[in-house]
């Protein structure tokens, strides 16, 4: 199978599957002999796998030990939970954080008279950097 036709079949972009290979999350994928790739069936379900990672929010480096470990039969569930563990924390604390930062805009703005006045206090805020607490 094609670029073209795994695009359409994943849903990913064609520039994204080269990404992913360039990654190392594809790797060997076999080529024509006028270099063209050529996709087999189970490159496609890495390439399903990747995206439903993907759309779990994880990064490419968890991707790759998440691809190691689905791939390796012997491997000990343990380890998975491990890494599934290790993203909530860090799901968690991005949310925290964006709570905070709408908490903050939402105070912000309520400050503001929306009207035809220049003095803005969201502008103020952002100006000197008062969110920065939000992130320590």
């Amino acid at each position: 199978m094609n670029i073209g036709e795994v695009a359409q079949l994943t849903g990913l972009s064609s520039k994204m599957i080269r990404y992913y290979e360039t990654m190392g999350l594809l790797p060997n994928i076999e080529r024509s002999a006028a270099g063209y790739r050529i996709y087999s069936a189970q490159d496609i379900k890495s390439l399903q796998f990747i995206a439903h990672a993907r759309e779990l929010d994880f990064s490419v480096a968890q991707i790759k030990e998440l691809l190691a470990l689905w791939r390796n039969q012997s491997r000990q569930s343990a380890e998975v939970k491990q890494l599934a563990l290790q993203h909530i924390y860090q799901l968690e604390k991005r949310i925290a954080e964006l709570q905070a930062m709408v908490d903050l805009l939402k105070e912000t703005a309520a400050c503001c008279q929306g009207s035809e006045v220049a003095d803005c206090p969201i502008l103020e805020q952002i100006e000197q950097g008062q969110y920065d607490s939000l992130t320590d």
